[in-house]
Formats: C-alpha cells, sequence, structure tokens
C-alpha cells in the first residue's frame, strides 16, 4: 500500500482530502498544516503520495517537492491564478473546484507509477567492483584448488556460508581467504 501524505493550511481542507482518500481505500499516513510537517511524515516512508495546496506557513509546494525523496510523487490542489503564479512542471495539478473522482484517479495512476518504480529499484542488482569479483574469484579459486569444487559449486559454497553467517558474499571471500592464509590479489 502507497503512502498518504496530505498538506494543507487549512486544517478542514487537508480532512475533507483525506477523508476522501480514506473511503477509497487508501491510507493516510499524515494530514500536515506545515510543509516541515510533511518533510517529517515523508522521512518515514520510502515512497508514497504528497496531496497539497500551493502554499503552507512556511514554504510554497516546490520547496516541499525539492525536499522529498525520489520515490515520492506530489499532486497540488490550487485554482488556476495560484497555479498561474507559482506552477511547475514538476507535479500534477488538479483544479478547483475538484471532483472527488479526479483525485482517487490520479492518485490511483500515481500509485501505479511508485509500485512499479519501487520494483525496478529493488531487482536492481547490487553491481560490485572489480575488486570485490576478484575477492570472490580468489576464493572460488582457493575452494577449487583445496576442495575439488567446480566453480558452480564453489560459489554456490560461498553464497550458503555468507547466508548461513549474515555476511555478503565479498565479506565470506575475504574471511576464506584469510582462513587459508592468501593474500588478497
Amino acid at each position: 500500500m502507497i503512502s498518504v501524505i496530505v498538506v494543507f493550511p487549512k486544517k478542514e481542507v487537508a480532512l475533507k482530502i483525506k477523508n476522501v482518500l480514506i473511503k477509497n481505500g487508501y491510507e493516510v499516513v499524515a494530514t500536515c498544516l506545515t510543509g516541515a510537517q510533511a518533510m517529517q511524515a515523508a522521512e518515514r516512508y520510502e515512497a508514497g503520495i504528497v496531496i497539497s495546496g500551493i502554499r503552507f506557513v512556511d514554504m510554497v509546494y516546490y520547496e516541499l517537492k525539492d525536499n522529498l525523496s525520489d520515490m515520492y510523487e506530489m499532486i497540488v490542489v490550487a485554482n488556476s491564478r495560484q497555479w498561474e503564479q507559482y506552477g511547475g512542471d514538476d507535479v500534477i495539478c488538479l483544479p478547483l473546484p475538484m471532483k472527488a473522482y479526479d483525485l482517487i484517479e490520479t492518485v490511483d495512476d500515481l500509485a501505479g507509477e511508485i509500485v512499479r518504480r519501487l520494483k525496478r529499484s529493488r531487482q536492481k542488482v547490487k553491481q560490485r567492483s572489480a575488486k570485490e569479483q576478484g575477492v570472490i574469484n580468489q576464493a572460488k579459486e582457493i575452494l577449487m584448488t583445496n576442495s575439488g569444487y567446480t566453480e558452480e559449486e564453489a560459489h554456490r559454497y560461498l553464497q550458503k556460508q555468507s547466508m548461513d553467517s549474515g555476511n555478503n558474499m565479498v565479506d565470506t571471500a575475504y574471511m576464506l581467504l584469510e582462513m587459508f592464509g592468501q593474500p588478497i590479489t
């Protein structure tokens, strides 16, 4: 579930939007009156959607946007005059008067995009440096030479040892090299 943060300087407006979102199955994790409160709330969650007005007591929406992680999207609710004065291309603007249907449809679209982005970021395999890969290869060579493992068996052995010990494969390879008294090349 994508977390939603609602930020408006008027509490009654924030609560109305919060109620619409909750009725449509969204979890509103914070209802804030200031940009600073919204930033604090956003720090507690990996990703989400911020729904806000243009101006708060302490900042303007784009200052809040600049302080959010890339895993956050922003919807700004504003009248056309406000949007002409402050609007930008990096957020979605819902014009006033706003219909609940438009809000939910926009949140649905953004939530889907955030979920896809989160999946892609989690699927990215951390690339090892050449030195780290060299240490792993050196440890596999030792296992192949001293224990008669094939390369695949040596790799599986390192993987299993790293999982059992709670270390990553590079650290496990370093420990194996130390155990065999091998200098790291």
